[in-house]
Formats: C-alpha cells, structure tokens, sequence
C-alpha cells in the first residue's frame, strides 16, 4: 500500500515551483490532493495531469491573503473528498528587490498579507478542521532559509519568513497534544519561477555567485524540496512537530 494511501492533502502554491513537485509527489505516493493557487488554469491542468495518471485530484482558485477564499478551500476539501489529513501551506512572493530605505509600503504590505496573514489563515482552518474531525493531522508550513537569516535587499521577504517561524512553533505548542503536528521546511535557492524572478532582479552576475556560499555549489530542484515536505507530512515523522528542517544544500552555515 502506499504511504500516504487514504490521506487527504491541500496543497496551497500548487501551480508551479515547490507546490507543484509536492503535489505531484503526495499524489505518487498515494494521497488525493486538493491544489489551490491563484493560476487557476495551471491548477485544473494539473489536477488533469494527475487524474489522467491514475492519482485523485481536485482544484479551487485560491489566494491565501483572504480569510474567504482559504475558508473555501478547506470546506471544498471536506465537502469534496471528506477529510483533511495533511496540508502544505506553500504559497508565497518575494521576488522584487529593494534596500529598505527604498522598500515601497505597498510592497511591504503585499508580501506579508500574502506570506505571513496567508499562512496563518491556511493554518487557522486547515487546523480547525483537523480538529473538529478528530483524526490529527500533518501541517507543513513552507518558509525559506530567511527563516532563520536575513539578507540584503529583501528586508520584506524574510521578515515574512521570519516569522512563519514563530507561527509554527506556537501552534505546534498548541496542536501536538491533539495529535496535529506543525512543521517548517526551509528551502535554499531553488530553480523555481520565482528564483527565476529574482534572478532578472538582482542580475545573473549577482545571483550565480550565491552557488560559492552553497556547500554543495548548486541550487536545489524543486523535487528535493518536496521530498522534505512529504516527509513531514508522513506518518514517518510522526514524533517530529515545531521543528524547522533546513533543505538548503548548507546554505544557512555559510550567510
């Protein structure tokens, strides 16, 4: 049987990048997935693509910044597949570049509804259902190596992801006596679109030279990441919860 057989998992940022390879990974090992991202077209294409593979699908148009939409997507998931096992609270912005002296307080804003409010949200509901069903459940938060430290031209983004930390380790405090464990998984520079965005941003000079801090000199497949992430959503790490694991290629040592 497969590990994740009978589970049901939402996977928010499932149209590209991590959320994508981790969808498609849950799927392979037997989970039924709900993919929810703003592309709405990228997701129901791939809610096909899986489908058409044998695996068990469903999509719902999402955008994590509203307490309606994330409520949405958690009720599609019970109203469709009849429970919540496992959710991936992935989606995420970043990649515009400012000094903070010059970050625009539109863009400040922007990225903490969407990084930070919208984890919270996703959590909020997606551990409220879990819960109510009484069955625990696995939360994986997706946050960044700027979890943990900042960088220049990005005082946004890992404030935003700074402070998913804080989030996991206290609702994990909260959770883990009702069998719900909260996690975070931290990726390093990813080839990812919105690596790819940051890249046209800080130039390809700039950002190729990132791989000298990286232990292992390359940048991480968005597949190595999920891998991560469906280990903390399995039953194998079921004594794993508020803990932060770094998938960065050693990045975090070196900055």
């Amino acid at each position: 049987m497969s590990a994740l057989a009978d589970k049901v998992a939402i996977v928010t940022g499932a149209s590209s990048g991590i959320g994508r390879a981790t969808a498609e990974l849950l799927s392979e090992r037997g989970a039924t997935v709900v993919l929810a991202a703003r592309r709405e077209e990228e997701i129901a294409d791939l809610a096909e693509e899986i489908r058409g593979s044998g695996g068990q699908a469903s999509h719902i148009r999402t955008d994590v910044a509203e307490a309606a939409d994330v409520e949405a997507m958690v009720a599609h998931a019970l109203d469709t597949h009849g429970r919540l096992d496992i959710a991936v609270n992935n989606a995420g912005i970043g990649a515009e570049v400012y000094p903070v002296i010059d970050t625009p307080v539109e863009w400040w804003d922007r990225v903490q509804n969407i990084n930070l409010r919208g984890n919270f949200l996703c959590l909020k509901y997606e551990a409220r259902a879990m819960l109510a069903a009484g069955n625990g459940g696995s939360i994986v938060n997706v946050g960044s190596v700027n979890s943990l430290l900042g960088c220049p031209m990005a005082a946004a983004y890992c404030v935003s992801k700074a402070g998913q930390l804080a989030l996991t380790t206290s609702s994990s405090a909260e959770l883990a006596e009702q069998d719900i464990r909260v996690n975070l998984v931290c990726p390093g520079v990813t080839d990812t679109p919105l690596h790819h965005e940051i890249k046209g941003n800080l130039g390809a000079e700039a950002f190729e030279g990132i791989k000298s801090g990286i232990h292992q000199r390359r940048f991480g497949e968005p597949i190595e990441i999920a891998r991560a992430i469906a280990f903390l959503a399995s039953d194998e790490a079921s004594f794993i919860t508020g803990t932060t694991l770094t998938a960065d290629g050693g990045f975090h040592l070196t900055l």
